[in-house]
């Protein structure tokens, strides 16, 4: 009988932690829909920075395995500056105008999004990236630009079998002010 009440009290304790947890991620989400409307831009760019850098993270320590006490630190900071002086800034000016070269919410809306999006914002981002990454790694412009031709190509075509489905999705399901969150989530888990 005594083990019957342990196991409830667990499951109540399991319960009431599970229910305080979401209540205080509901809170958390509240405040960052409140702020978003307040302070679009610059939540929008602090979000880009944060999520490049969690991304970053996550890479050294569960992609690379290089354990807390080989974690680049100079990396991460390096990667969260392009987010926030970069990504952040470059993708949420781009979204506003997509937005207004392609309206509408419809699947056709959100293909012909995704198409511009993939023919005509990604390769000239993609290659910025590449070459402000290179340029804060230290890289000379001879180096960078020989950096860019060997990988370019690679990346490019590695963009492509990732973020057109995504881009559907985004561009069909989630509100501009949502998207913007979404993509920088996955450019700095992919990134």
């Amino acid at each position: 009988m005594a083990s019957v009440v342990g196991i409830m009290n667990e499951r109540l304790f399991e319960s009431f932690l599970v229910n305080h947890i979401l209540c205080h991620m509901a809170g958390l989400w509240r405040s960052y829909q409140a702020l978003m409307a307040k302070h679009p831009w610059t939540l929008q760019i602090i979000t880009a920075g944060s999520l490049v850098g969690v991304g970053d993270v996550i890479s050294q320590q569960l992609i690379e395995r290089r354990g807390l006490a080989n974690h680049s630190a100079r990396r991460t900071t390096k990667m969260m500056s392009i987010g926030f002086f970069f990504v952040g800034p470059v993708v949420g000016g781009w979204y506003k105008v997509l937005d207004k070269l392609v309206t509408g919410g419809t699947k056709s809306a959100a293909l012909k999004k995704m198409l511009v999006d993939q023919v005509g914002f990604a390769p000239c981002f993609l290659g910025a990236f590449l070459g402000i990454s290179g340029a804060l790694n230290g890289l000379t412009v001879e180096e960078n630009v020989a950096k860019l031709k060997r990988d370019y190509m690679d990346a490019l075509i590695s963009n492509y079998y990732l973020w057109p489905p995504v881009q559907i999705a985004n561009f069909y399901f989630i509100p501009l002010h949502h998207s913007r969150a979404l993509i920088q989530q996955f450019k700095g888990g992919t990134g």
